[in-house]
């Protein structure tokens, strides 16, 4: 095992002069367009993100790209728990049959002409330790970003998911451009998502710091808000219980806090010269389908007349606008991001 080892010890040489990394090849109006391309998009959430397929009860399935792309979206966002499919020791080897499960996924998307999102999703002892997980994330990007390398430009890295806990933004800050350099070393141009701290929140985006020598990134930010409505009696929300029964009227008071923060996080993306995509929305199966529309539909209509790019959260589970059982869309969900 010493072989592999000392190899992975050279792949990660130089983490620290990440700086050096080729400069960009591609003017910075690209990063614009490609944001633009991503368009209206959706989550394939609870599938390649569970411990394994089908854990959290969503297989995917061929007819599922075709339905998205026939319903008239233009991307998916592909949540992957790659840690739960690689050795835990160097050089972090990622299991086969897995990976291949993903190429699968990402040639449907192709084949559909949809652009799709690569991710890093619930790495979650990065956000519990991350002085000790850290090599081991780099260790899955030296092998995602390589096998992808010569894709077309509409699949897309995402480094990873809602940073958070003891991953503050101070340390993301410090972590994500050795992740972004080995991205760089085969994918020197391909649009890279990279979001703030604090579960990618708009509030932390002043403390995101984008090296400046890089203009192929894309900026995210997920949005729940107000959390007791849009996870009213989620299982997995602490004290939502109590909050069943919440509404989304769409008063000029819910509309004016979505406003706020959506012009806020815009404001940010014109001074930092970024493009903005807005990964994650949704409102959880437990709230009154009326208010989910009204909140869906607002929601999406501020992303879009301030130019954010979008994927709502997500396809066919728990905030699904999609009905696996009968395989059918939910016609008012589906009304309110696809108008």
């Amino acid at each position: 095992m010493i072989q592999p080892f000392l190899a992975f010890v050279a792949l990660l040489t130089g983490l620290c002069a990440f700086a050096a990394a080729p400069p960009p090849t591609k003017p910075a109006s690209d990063i614009f367009a490609i944001n633009k391309q991503l368009g209206r998009g959706i989550n394939l959430g609870n599938a390649l993100d569970a411990p394994t397929e089908g854990a959290w009860g969503v297989t995917l399935k061929a007819d599922y790209f075709k339905a998205i792309k026939a319903a008239g979206f233009d991307s998916v966002r592909l949540p992957i728990k790659w840690s739960a499919h690689a050795q835990s020791n160097a050089p972090f080897t990622l299991d086969a049959k897995f990976a291949e499960r993903v190429d699968w996924a990402i040639n449907q998307a192709l084949a559909n002409q949809m652009n799709i999102i690569v991710n890093v999703h619930h790495y979650g002892e990065m956000d519990v330790a991350p002085d000790a997980h850290e090599t081991r994330l780099a260790g899955l990007w030296a092998q995602i970003a390589p096998r992808y390398k010569d894709r077309p430009h509409s699949v897309i890295f995402e480094l990873l998911n809602e940073p958070h806990d003891k991953l503050t933004e101070a340390k993301w800050n410090g972590i994500f451009p050795k992740l972004l350099a080995i991205v760089r070393k085969t994918n020197p141009t391909r649009a890279v998502i990279v979001g703030p701290g604090k579960w990618n929140s708009i509030g932390a985006l002043a403390q995101l710091e984008l090296p400046a020598n890089d203009r192929h990134l894309i900026t995210t930010v997920h949005y729940y808000s107000p959390f007791e409505f849009t996870h009213q009696n989620a299982p997995w929300a602490n004290g939502s219980a109590k909050w069943k029964g919440r509404t989304w009227t769409g008063s000029d008071t819910e509309r004016e806090a979505v406003r706020k923060s959506f012009e806020q996080a815009a404001t940010w993306g014109k001074a930092n010269n970024r493009p903005v995509f807005l990964g994650e929305f949704g409102a959880y199966q437990e709230a009154d389908m009326e208010s989910r529309v009204r909140w869906t539909r607002f929601v999406t209509r501020e992303a879009e007349r301030l130019g954010f790019s979008w994927a709502y959260w997500e396809f066919c589970s728990g905030f699904g606008a999609y009905d696996p059982k009968t395989d059918t869309w939910r016609a008012p969900l589906k009304s309110a991001l696809i108008e």
